[in-house]
């Protein structure tokens, strides 16, 4: 494929956007090459500046669910527009989509919604601060939850009395407050906790890990996390960015029947526009101003073109009874013969699937945590991406990226991919 168009659109993107995009994947450093320009989508596919389309398997990143351009999130955003983009004012819709949310998702009352999983995942960890009335706060390690101080934070067994902040610009101060735990270990949260007693306000993770590519849970694993904060007076964050709306109606809440205390949200909440949200139950809540004392605000929050684009995703969700199975049944099919093909031709992977989530992960062990993604064949990874790309199928530029299903596929594209793959795998 030529890209041509998508390279000059770089160069001049340079000059004026650091590092020629806005947000640092899209750049491709991960893989090496040109990042692709997009000019527009429909249904399982994005056409690029210079005329190539491709069967998109990152859905702008998840909220795709239903296929790019989907009609009646399209109309409900073409009808707000022409009432007016932003008053600043609360608007009708506001509460519908928060009766609607609501109505859909376990253990809530009522929900806040912002403009990006960012603001949705640092305003929980406030509420929760200010709930509990303590300071420390347990992440897990290649979990992401967004780009806010408290949360780039890189540290291992030292953070149960120290943090080391990750990026420039995070202070030593909020890095202490955050302790780093490994992902589906319950003994290492046990003693993180038992360090820090009666100092953690809340622990948040991703319930489905999807940063480090696909990572379930293990069994047990959310519930042992549920059971350490009822003894501990700790609430539970799960960060649903990604998984809320798209795994099942209710969230990972709803999949694997556990309880969190707080519940943020983006992505699918949005129907492809900027917006997150988080919830939980009228106690908790009741602390966000202008009801409690915890501030949090936003000019755009509950922009009326988010809520409208929002409304109608919620709504087409909520009524599609067999739209989870079918979403299922594909990403299984994919994984099958994607299976299929490596072993085929001999290449050493691990596929991890929930869902309507699925990561090829070129390492021979199981993956179940950041340290055992990041043992995965970078390599080989730039070679399937690039080779993925040149048959037209655009996956993550990142080995530590979840591939995101949309109902628009259809099991033709699921050949073409597979058949692609079949094709890459000689030569890995």
């Amino acid at each position: 494929m030529l890209y041509k168009r998508s390279s000059e659109l770089f160069r001049e993107a340079q000059n004026v956007i650091p590092g020629g995009v806005n947000s640092p994947v899209r750049a491709f450093n991960a893989v090496g090459g040109t990042p692709i320009f997009a000019k527009s989508a429909k249904g399982a596919y994005v056409y690029d500046e210079d005329g190539n389309r491709f069967i998109d398997y990152i859905n702008s990143w998840g909220p795709m669910l239903l296929g790019h351009a989907f009609p009646p999130v399209v109309d409900a955003v073409i009808e707000r527009t022409k009432q007016g983009t932003s008053f600043g004012m609360p608007t009708a819709l506001e509460t519908e989509i928060a009766k609607l949310a609501v109505s859909m998702v376990p253990n809530v009352d009522k929900i806040r919604f912002v403009n990006s999983g960012t603001e949705a995942c640092m305003s929980a960890v406030r509420l929760a601060r200010g709930f509990t009335k303590k300071d420390k706060i347990i992440k897990f390690a290649g979990c992401y939850h967004g780009h806010s101080d408290s949360f780039l934070i890189a540290a291992g067994s030292g953070a149960v009395t120290f943090g080391t902040p990750n990026s420039p610009g995070v202070t030593q101060g909020t890095a202490k407050d955050t302790l780093l735990a490994t992902y589906n270990d319950l003994e290492n949260v046990k003693e993180l906790v038992g360090a820090n007693k009666n100092q953690i306000a809340a622990i948040i993770i991703e319930p489905v890990a999807g940063n480090m590519g696909c990572i379930p849970p293990k069994e047990g694993f959310l519930e042992g996390l549920r059971t350490i904060c009822d003894a501990n007076d700790i609430l539970l964050i799960f960060d649903e960015v990604m998984t809320g709306f798209r795994l099942a109606n209710g969230g990972v809440q709803e999949l694997k029947n556990v309880d969190a205390d707080i519940v943020c949200f983006g992505k699918v909440v949005g129907g492809g526009l900027p917006v997150g949200a988080f919830a939980a139950r009228n106690e908790i809540m009741s602390h966000l101003a202008p009801e409690g004392p915890v501030y949090q605000a936003g000019t755009l929050s509950g922009n009326p073109l988010a809520m409208a684009a929002g409304l109608a995703m919620l709504k087409s969700i909520k009524t599609d009874k067999g739209l989870m199975n079918r979403l299922d049944e594909k990403t299984k099919y994919l994984h099958n013969g994607i299976a299929d093909a490596l072993d085929r031709n001999g290449v050493v992977y691990t596929i991890n699937r929930i869902g309507s989530m699925i990561s090829v992960h070129f390492a021979k062990d199981e993956v179940v945590d950041f340290e055992s993604a990041a043992k995965g064949n970078n390599e080989t990874f730039k070679k399937f991406f690039h080779g993925m790309l040149e048959k037209g199928i655009y996956i993550a530029p990142s080995a530590f990226e979840t591939w995101f299903v949309t109902d628009a596929l259809t099991y033709e594209d699921l050949n073409e991919t597979i058949a692609a793959v079949d094709e890459i795998a000689k030569e890995l």
